[in-house]
Order: C-alpha cells, then structure tokens, then sequence
C-alpha cells in the first residue's frame, strides 16, 4: 500500500489482510527465520514450526467468518463472461467421481436452460465419468427448500436436533478423528525423519563421502516431499480440531438457523452460511429428465441431516 495513496490497494494487501489469524485473537510467532547468521535474507517458515497462542488479544472476527472467507478463497471465481456471477463457486461436486460441476449459462440468456454438468465428464469425455446434468433453477430450489426445512427443524427444537445431530455423527466423527490423527502422527514423524536426512545429507556432502549429483538428486526428492507434508498438515490439524470442537459447532449451527428465521431466496451470504458441500448424483435414467437424481447437501458444522426421528 502506497502511503501517499492510503485508499489504493493492492490485491496483495487485500489477500494479507484475509489470510491474517491476528483478527482471530491469536499472536503468530516465528512466522520468517533468515537463511544463515551470515546470510539476513527472511525466509517464510512452514506452518509446523510457527507457534501459535490463542486469545492473546479480543477477536474481531469470528472463527465461522473466518473459515467460510478461507473456503471461499480456496475456490475462486474467475470474472463471468456475463453480468451475474455463480453463487454456487466451489460448492457443488460430482457424487461420482468428486470433481467440480461446471455451471454453463445459456447463450440465449434463458436462464431456465442454465445448468451444471460434471468438469471431468467435460475434459475428459464419457470413459472418465458422466454429465450428471441438472439445471440451475432446479438445483437452487432443491437447496433453498433443504435449508429451510433444516433450519426450522433447529428452530422448533434445538435440544431434540442438537442430540440427533450428536447421536447421528458419534460413530461417522469418532472413526474420521482416529483416522486423522493416525495420518497426521505419519506425517509428523516423516517429516522429523526429513529433518535428520537433510543434516546427514549435507554433512555427507561437506564431506565428499556422496557426489554432487546424489547429492542434488536426494535434496531435490527430501525437499518435494517436506513441502508436500508443509502444505497438507495445517489442513488436516484444522480439520481434526473441526471434528473435536462438533458440539459447539453444532450449537453455532442453531444460532445461525435462529438468526436466519426467513429465507425468501438463495443468495451467496447463505450458501456459505449454511452449506459446506453439495453432491450431485447421476440420474437413474441417463440422458432423462424426469428419472430420480439424489442430490446430498452437507452442512457446514453438522453435516448431511436426514428427518428427525
């Protein structure tokens, strides 16, 4: 940001902004590092190894608006071709093959005629998956009736939904968080080991005991896999809380059901609000237009909801 122009910002200063867990009420330590006490360049340190204190300061954000703007930035939409952009961007996925549905808007501009169709069916072609079609309009209506049903059903009794949520998850969390937990030690422990290969590595280097080209070779290999561990662990630890934390998440839940007591229409505001993934699935009947389709609709905090019992 240029001080002379306080108002003019960068992209970058914006996507800083985002990003910043200060607003959460955490203090982030050893964030950079320099390159060697001779060498003053900073560096950026993988997540792993920054230490992170929580409530150090009064949050000025929510953890929610901070997990679904993070979701939306991991999704983003390239400029539409037409006024209106896809509301729908980064939520809706193949039941079958778990790619993107890709919205294709009518050239006539009748919006009726707006559908999704599965990308890989798009790229690669019928031997890869199938279009699973379904049109915009539809869609919208299938989740727009969804989440006002799911939303009155916390509304009318929050006691009665909280415990069915519970009871409903137990099994489906329990068996996810042992999961996670297994492959996040893996990962920990890999990443320890890489640690110690990389000083052998080097002092055998030092040491003429292995050629320069091993030695690139090994570094090279040590380096793609640490990065890869770097970029997947922070997720996988923030998905692993997620699951620890579901009663309150679920109790979130009932609060922004209360908050959002009319819904005259789907908006961008409520898809991220409510809803963390929707699955379509092909239909019974190929190529038909009135063969049964499921679609799944997840919930942000608690998941797929079927009738209360």
């Amino acid at each position: 940001m240029n001080i002379t122009q306080p108002y003019n910002w960068s992209t970058n200063t914006v996507a800083g902004i985002l990003e910043d867990e200060t607003y959460l009420g955490r203090t982030i330590n050893l964030k950079s590092t320099t390159v060697s006490f001779k060498n003053k360049k900073r560096i950026d340190r993988p997540e792993s190894e920054q230490l992170r204190f929580e409530n150090t300061h009064e949050a000025l954000i929510t953890q929610q608006t901070w997990e679904i703007v993070q979701d939306i930035r991991k999704h983003k939409r390239r400029p539409a071709k037409m006024e209106e952009q896809n509301i729908f961007s980064g939520l809706v996925y193949c039941m079958d093959c778990g790619g993107t549905m890709a919205l294709h808007r009518a050239c006539t501009l009748d919006v009726v005629k707006n559908n999704f169709m599965c990308s890989t069916y798009k790229k690669k072609g019928k031997d890869a998956c199938s279009g699973h079609y379904i049109r915009e309009q539809e869609l919208s209506a299938i989740i727009l009736d969804d989440i006002r049903r799911v939303t009155h059903l916390a509304r009318q009794n929050k006691m009665r939904f909280a415990e069915h949520i519970r009871k409903k998850q137990g099994k489906e969390v329990q068996q996810e968080i042992v999961m996670l937990q297994k492959k996040i030690d893996t990962m920990q422990k890999r990443q320890a080991e890489l640690t110690k290969l990389f000083k052998r590595l080097y002092e055998d280097s030092v040491l003429g005991r292995i050629p320069d080209e091993q030695y690139r070779i090994l570094s090279q290999e040590y380096t793609a896999e640490q990065k890869e561990i770097q970029e997947q662990l922070p997720a996988m630890e923030a998905r692993l809380q997620e699951l620890k934390d579901s009663s309150s998440n679920i109790a979130r839940f009932i609060k922004n059901a209360k908050r959002y007591t009319e819904i005259p229409e789907l908006t961008s505001e409520i898809l991220h609000i409510f809803i963390k993934r929707v699955e379509v699935g092909e239909r019974a009947k190929k190529y038909s237009r009135t063969a049964p389709q499921e679609v799944r609709i997840y919930y942000r905090d608690i998941g797929l909801v079927d009738e209360l019992p």
